[in-house]
């Protein structure tokens, strides 16, 4: 019910703003339509001068053309205020987070400095606050000192808080949200109305939305060919005159024709809906959770050909899972599962789960109840590198293979070669190994390894369909990331990467004309951010990172590049589709108006008229009524977009030409006779 409420509401505003946007400023700004406006204009005074006598064709036909060119204009500039209005109902959502609340500015950055209260909007770049538990982050800030839960969900959505803390990628915080456990002290890196918040509700509605090279480069064309269009009505109302006086065949073109025929041979469709569709791009890029800093980004990364994809948290799972236990020759393998879940009960780490899981599998091996027998658990430390339990007399460990050799033969026992050859054939892999011992007795290894997520191979021979490639990038030494790579089904990668190889490879592609796409959260990927051409940053990063990036992923998550290359591709497919039916519209009017408007000039231009319009009244009227109606139409389509599918380039346009153009060169002929129909049956013309 909310959100049918929200829908009425915004299609109420829709309806007022499309007669607020009747003002002469605003019209100027779009050239194609504001020819249809001045033709209304004209129309309308031709009708006032009708009925005082100074008739140029019959006052309720004026009329008539005047008020379908005053539906035309309304009706693009509702198309324009729908998209709008969905946009300042996402930014009013955002807007209700933003308050202006009390901050406890520090004199000193410590937990025990004194402090003064203040309004955040009175907070200066630089500033340090302390936020505790139940407090409202007051501003965009880095986290400094502590560690804490954050609730995100005014922005992002997501309910489930979000850790946040000093001196990581995760130290980024926004104003508006709030602090859910402990505390943080945050240096403010925002000043009152240029916050990320106040960006993203000026982006979000539209305030801030500036026209892409490619929008203002098809206006140019439409412009253009409004303008040729223009100068060829303007010269038929003296050619007729002459025809007509001078050589004495039939009678003048009227003024009141003209402009409707200019009106319906300038492109009109793809003028009243293209800011619509600009608009309506950045609105689901936004439902996506993702803020784009401008227009050109979507648009780029609708071109993009390159991906880069972090191997962790993108590619993968991001946490190791236990796949397999290898036990050496003297022990079997049930045995090894039992003595590593016994050691990782206590373990809740996501490897840790993934030992007891993969034990209870393959072995039925469950959990047992160790609170009332003389346990102690072995905690995972940096320094041991290892972690386990001593359980009825008996010590046993998992951990790093070098780590547990040290404490092996420190106590005495003996670590197997055939060991050594597991560790390296895991490692080999491009896994991890984990060995256990019981006793100071190697029993064998846990093999550890990053999962690929589902689907991600498949969405990766999509992206190959619509030539992208992809590469992952990796930390990983070389052998290790071959076998993700394989496995996952990229294109390419790169091992080891370091800040510099990324930015270095991010520059090789674009010197060959390529256009790169990749997303980062920390300090040290900013510089291949600020290089690549869609930048996706992650809202948990540092400020370096969103800073750096052309776009924020409120959700930080690496996958989200993906779906913001397919919402940029929609973009450009909604424009090119319902560009081509706009021309494609353009041709058929053309067929529909001229034979009937000039017969009477030129008889033997009815043999063109193979629709058999009623006369050249109800020929114009049926085409500027179809011109107006054709507009409401696709509202939705350029609102939703065009269906996105992955394939090439050649045959996309195929299709676009199959579908939208040869269905834009038909729907006019059929919809202008129907139209024609209905005038003639109820004698309106």
């Amino acid at each position: 019910m909310k959100n049918s409420s929200s829908n009425k509401n915004i299609f109420i505003d829709a309806i007022k703003q499309s007669f607020a946007k009747l003002a002469p400023k605003t019209q100027v700004k779009n050239p194609v339509m504001l020819v249809v406006y001045l033709g209304a204009i004209f129309t309308t005074i031709l009708y006032i001068l009708a009925l005082i006598g100074v008739k140029d064709e019959s006052a309720g036909y004026t009329l008539s053309i005047a008020l379908i060119l005053w539906f035309t204009v309304l009706f693009a500039n509702f198309a324009e205020a729908i998209a709008e209005g969905r946009g300042r109902a996402q930014a009013d959502s955002l807007r209700s987070s933003r308050k202006d609340v009390k901050a406890k500015k520090l004199k000193a950055p410590n937990f025990d400095s004194d402090y003064t209260e203040i309004l955040s909007s009175e907070l200066k770049l630089g500033d340090v606050v302390l936020v505790v538990a139940g407090e409202q982050i007051p501003m965009d800030g880095e986290v400094i000192e502590g560690v804490a839960s954050v609730d995100e969900s005014a922005i992002t959505g997501e309910s489930a808080p979000v850790i946040r803390e000093s001196g990581g990628d995760r130290s980024a915080v926004t104003g508006g949200t709030t602090l859910v456990s402990d505390w943080l002290i945050i240096r403010i890196t925002a000043e009152a109305g240029k916050s990320f918040l106040d960006k993203m509700i000026a982006m979000v509605e539209g305030a801030a939305r500036k026209k892409t090279p490619n929008e203002i480069a098809l206006q140019i064309l439409l412009v253009t060919l409004t303008i040729i269009f223009l100068v060829v009505t303007a010269t038929l109302l003296p050619f007729s005159r002459f025809i007509s006086n001078e050589v004495g065949l039939g009678s003048p073109i009227s003024l009141t024709n003209i402009i409707a025929l200019l009106v319906c041979l300038a492109p009109t469709t793809i003028g009243a809906l293209l800011s619509s569709i600009g608009i309506a791009g950045m609105s689901r890029l936004n439902k996506a959770n993702v803020l784009a800093m401008s227009g050109r980004a979507i648009e780029a990364a609708g071109d993009v050909d390159v991906l880069l994809l972090d191997k962790t948290g993108t590619i993968t799972l991001g946490n190791r899972q236990a796949s397999e236990f290898i036990a050496l020759n003297d022990i079997t393998e049930e045995d090894l599962a039992n003595a590593a879940q016994l050691s990782s009960i206590a373990d809740e780490t996501a490897e840790g789960r993934s030992i007891v899981i993969l034990a209870k599998e393959k072995f039925g091996i469950r959990g047992r109840d160790l609170s009332d027998m003389d346990v102690e658990f072995i905690e995972f430390t940096a320094k041991t590198r290892m972690s386990g339990v001593n359980y009825k007399g008996n010590e046993i460990r998992k951990g790093a293979a070098d780590a547990i050799k040290a404490y092996v033969e420190l106590n005495g026992g003996v670590y197997p070669e055939k060991c050594e050859d597991i560790v390296k054939k895991v490692a080999n892999m491009g896994g991890t190994p984990l060995v256990v011992t019981k006793n100071f007795k190697v029993m064998g290894v846990i093999f550890l390894k990053d999962i690929v997520k589902n689907g991600v191979k498949e969405k990766f021979e999509d992206l190959r369909k619509i030539g992208i490639k992809t590469i992952m990038i990796t930390g990983d030494n070389a052998m290790t990331a071959a076998v993700i790579a394989a496995e996952a089904g990229v294109d390419d990668f790169m091992a080891e990467a370091t800040p510099e190889a990324k930015l270095k490879l991010i520059r090789d592609y674009q010197s060959k004309g390529h256009l790169v796409a990749m997303t980062g959260d920390g300090t040290n990927d900013a510089p291949a951010l600020a290089q690549a051409d869609v930048a996706v940053a992650m809202n948990s990063g540092t400020q370096a990172a969103k800073e750096a990036g052309n776009m924020v992923d409120l959700d930080s998550s690496p996958t989200k590049l993906i779906e913001v290359v397919r919402i940029g591709k929609q973009l450009l497919m909604t424009r090119g589709a319902l560009t081509t039916f706009s021309v494609a519209n353009d041709v058929a009017k053309y067929f529909a108006i001229i034979p009937v408007l000039f017969c009477g000039i030129f008889p033997e231009l009815m043999g063109l008229n193979f629709m058999n319009l009623a006369s050249s009244t109800s020929a114009i009227l049926s085409a500027i009524i179809y011109n107006a109606l054709i507009i409401i139409a696709l509202i939705p389509l350029s609102l939703k977009g065009v269906k996105y599918r992955e394939m090439s380039a050649d045959k996309l346009l195929w299709r676009n030409m199959l579908i939208y153009g040869v269905g834009g060169l038909i729907t006019p002929f059929i919809a202008i006779k129907a139209i024609d129909i209905i005038l003639t049956i109820f004698k309106i013309v």
